[in-house]
């Protein structure tokens, strides 16, 4: 790029920056220097590299997707909890939401992720443990008691049973007197990372995208701002993958995605910004700047290129991080925090859209309510004390962080070459089951996590407290934990319910909603209905299972 396109280029970016609306705080450094929104080679240089890297706010998007950076729209934070039952979890969201918090994310227990009441015989012992338990739209309204659905954004980390969650979701809404037109969100519902990574499914993957086909419509009709898919590559690299298979991975489901909507005759224009994505922030800082960067220039050029999107908000990649959960450690677990601290310093470097940083004591138990006050203070801290705010894309021209991305970005090039050349058929959907079905991925993901634990135990890797710098220091922590009390009054919750309900009307909802998806229609509206009547979660689930049947994964040696 020669020195005319360059000086063109800021001229472009300037003219787009002025026109945006800035935060009014001090940009300047810590002893009073006033700094630039973004820095880029001089306009009278040329440098080879910059059609690639380009200016914030501009295709490919690689420096970030607002010309503005963090100085107009900082991340949202935007912490995930949930434990025991919803009145418990609630009175944790009104913390988090008095001590600052951005939005609200929902983690669910093991029985609710698996589309299970708290009362079946599978759930004994999990009810409440990793999450809060949800058996209807009775529990969902006490979760979010005292909180305007209509005012806060709320993220919700469940794929296998997402669709009858967000209908309680729904249904909570409406009880409140909201306008559903007008909730604002994020639901995860990437069944392909549960068949690739984290294992929590219910049927075979055609119906479940059938599901997910339903849910896009049903969203794309009368919900605009709520994005009904999360995109998530964080349990893919927390199962062991390395960066770039993470990023390669994830991206290729959410071309997958995006498949199943242009199948179902949507406008790409319209869908394709519901689309978010969810990241982890590993330990190699730079390696995890470059991936964020690599991301958003990859789905710019095939959203842009192979798919047809045409407008900026079709083009843009949105994502939420979470600190790496797997690079936590019980031994030494104060050092937690440290780590914590520099993965969350690489997603902002990377340009997260909001961002969750973990507690110290999660590789022991659920946050107690001091380590989940320390994880929040320390986005806060970053955004507040560290001039974060000040430019955008701070380390974009860095030889290092440029190579690196360019390198994760072939490296992800030739996983997607490969994922398609399994389909045989030249679409990404058709590798993504076939790689399900053969359980290449969980291979490759197997194999990547094996090379680590023996370099972690010949000490080529080192984690400090584990393998160096060992040595006990500190008090035992206090940590969190949830009452056998919770599971047993949950149980009761449910029957009780059940008992003052009217069972036909739950029948006859459920019969059309089994019924509309025989018939190949939306499932929505009559599980909505369902959803009204107090049909619980696993009534739902089980009454798909006769047309549809139980996946079940294929066995890998």
């Amino acid at each position: 790029m020669d020195s005319e396109q360059i000086a063109a280029g800021r001229a472009r970016w300037l003219q787009r920056y002025e026109k945006s609306r800035i935060a009014e705080r001090d940009f300047t450094t810590l002893s009073g220097v006033e700094v630039d929104p973004v820095y880029g080679p001089p306009e009278d240089s040329s440098d080879s590299r910059f059609e690639r890297i380009g200016w914030p706010g501009e295709f490919p998007f690689t420096r970030g997707l607002h010309a503005t950076g963090y100085r107009g729209k900082p991340w949202t934070i935007r912490q995930f909890a949930g434990f025991g039952n919803a009145k418990q979890t609630n009175e944790r969201y009104k913390m988090i939401l008095a001590s600052g918090g951005g939005g609200l994310s929902v983690a669910f227990d093991m029985p609710t992720l698996m589309g299970r009441d708290s009362d079946d015989p599978r759930s004994e012992g999990e009810v409440g443990h990793c999450g809060v338990a949800i058996d209807s739209a009775a529990d969902m309204e006490t979760l979010f008691d005292g909180i305007d659905l209509g005012a806060v954004t709320t993220s919700m980390t469940i794929s296998g049973p997402a669709v009858p969650v967000f209908c309680m979701y729904v249904v909570a809404a409406e009880r409140q007197g909201v306008d559903i037109s007008r909730l604002n969100g994020t639901l995860q519902t990437d069944i392909f990372k549960e068949y690739i990574a984290q294992k929590e499914w219910i049927y075979p993957p055609e119906p479940h995208l059938k599901l997910i086909g339903d849910l896009m419509e049903f969203v794309a009709e009368g919900i605009p701002a709520y994005k009904p898919l999360s995109v998530s590559g964080y349990h893919i690299r927390e199962a062991g993958s390395t960066a770039a298979q993470e990023l390669a991975f994830t991206l290729a489901d959410g071309f997958g995605y995006v498949e199943l909507g242009l199948s179902r005759g949507l406008d790409i224009e319209q869908f394709a910004p519901g689309l978010s994505f969810f990241f982890d922030a590993h330990l190699d800082f730079f390696e995890e700047i470059a991936k964020f960067r690599a991301a958003r220039r990859i789905w710019a050029r095939w959203l842009r290129d192979v798919y047809g999107a045409r407008t900026v908000k079709a083009q843009q990649l949105r994502f939420h991080t979470q600190t790496a959960g797997v690079s936590l450690t019980a031994q030494q677990p104060e050092n937690n925090i440290v780590r914590t601290a520099i993965e969350a310093l690489a997603a902002v470097l990377g340009g997260t859209n909001s961002l969750h940083t973990n507690a110290l004591d999660e590789v022991l138990a659920l946050p107690s309510d001091k380590s989940a006050q320390i994880a929040l203070r320390t986005q806060q801290v970053i955004a507040e004390e560290l001039g974060m705010l000040n430019v955008a894309d701070p380390l974009g021209g860095s030889w290092y962080v440029e190579a690196l991305t360019d390198k994760i970005e072939a490296e992800a090039e030739k996983i997607f070459a490969q994922i398609k050349e399994m389909g045989g058929d030249g679409t990404m959907t058709a590798g993504l089951l076939r790689g399900i079905e053969d359980g290449w991925f969980t291979g490759e993901i197997a194999e990547s996590a094996f090379r680590y634990q023996v370099a972690l135990e010949k000490g080529d890797k080192r984690v400090v407290g584990v393998n160096v710098h060992q040595g006990e220091y500190g008090e035992p922590l206090e940590i969190l934990r949830v009452s056998h009390e919770v599971e047993l009054e949950q149980r009761e919750l449910v029957r009780s319910r059940r008992a003052a309900r009217d069972d036909s009307g739950v029948e006859k909802a459920l019969r059309r909603m089994v019924d509309a998806a025989a018939a190949g229609q939306n499932t929505l509206p009559a599980m909505l209905d369902a959803v009204r009547a107090e049909a619980t979660l696993g009534e739902i689930c089980n009454a798909f299972k006769p047309l549809w049947g139980e996946h079940r994964e294929p066995a890998r040696f």
